[in-house]
């Protein structure tokens, strides 16, 4: 799969997403779900691997020759806590992103569709408060639903810990106010942490159309800086940051995309609507740094 041929231009509100499912037996049936096409090399078949004795997870089926690569393999079922009905020809998804590469064990790829992230549900309250929620939004076609899945929150759960900062910079003289949106919980937290660390103050929101309605309110205070994921429902960070740069009122606004989408060969897409930083998850020590220099820079420049 030639990530060249699926591609989407910034700043439209579009994504693409692979489908995917488990069998979960003839109770209850398949479970759909998706990722964004972005994030996948390739599809591979899988060798028929087995539960690895004495793993650190019992979803860790151990790791595969992929040409130059060895490639750990988990299974997506076990993580989920869901049966998996064993089936021949399973297939593992073979994925990059957060700078690494990891094969997800599912029953089977369904198609390729592209949507507009409009037509993304947020989970319902009650189920993305859960700890172990991985479901980060939901679409409906053809009568069924999609559940698209973080799989950020699965590798840092699996890490056995949080990304810890050595080079965390020393905390701002002056109280500053930060518009994060974020549609994983965890990352939320993670950034929240961070930035009131370096003396932040910190509005978190679930999707880019909160972050524009929040900026766009004229009774709302200003947040220095907006620091936006890239895959949110209703509202991609792509999009969120073009309507800021084409509003007069919020055009001279930093903007920092943090997402796991940010490589050297899709770096041009954030660029293109006009983001200040890119930094690719979980460079958390960069992001409050980088913040404050583009506050301070951004003042400078105003004075």
């Amino acid at each position: 799969m030639a990530q060249s041929d699926i591609l989407l231009e910034a700043g439209t509100n579009e994504l693409e997403i692979i489908e995917f499912f488990i069998d979960e037996g003839p109770e209850r049936g398949l479970t759909n779900y998706g990722v964004n096409v972005a994030k996948v090399l390739e599809v591979i078949e899988s060798p028929g691997l087995e539960p690895l004795p004495g793993a650190p997870h019992p979803c860790f089926m151990g790791a595969i020759p992929l040409r130059d690569i060895v490639l750990p393999v988990l299974d997506l079922a076990v993580w989920l806590g869901l049966p998996r009905v064993r089936r021949p020809h399973e297939i593992i998804l073979v994925t990059r992103f957060n700078s690494r590469t990891t094969g997800f064990l599912a029953t089977g790829v369904t198609n390729i569709h592209r949507f507009h992230w409009r037509d993304v549900e947020p989970p319902h309250q009650a189920i993305s408060a859960l700890a172990t929620n991985a479901v980060t939004g939901l679409v409906r076609h053809e009568g069924r639903f999609i559940l698209l899945l973080d799989l950020e929150k699965i590798i840092f759960e699996l890490d056995a810990g949080l990304p810890q900062d050595d080079d965390a910079p020393p905390p701002s003289a002056k109280r500053l106010r930060a518009l994060v949106a974020e549609d994983s919980g965890i990352m939320r937290h993670m950034i929240r942490e961070r930035l009131e660390a370096a003396n932040f103050e910190t509005a978190l929101v679930g999707d880019g159309q909160q972050a524009l309605d929040l900026l766009l309110d004229p009774e709302g205070v200003r947040p220095d800086i907006v620091i936006s994921d890239i895959e949110m429902p209703r509202l991609d960070g792509y999009t969120l940051t073009r309507h800021i740069r084409e509003t007069p009122a919020l055009a001279r606004l930093p903007v920092i995309l943090f997402s796991s989408l940010i490589t050297d060969e899709l770096r041009h897409k954030g660029q293109s609507v006009g983001a200040d930083e890119q930094i690719s998850k979980p460079q958390f020590g960069d992001l409050a740094r980088l913040a404050m220099e583009l506050i301070e820079k951004r003042r400078t420049l105003a004075d």
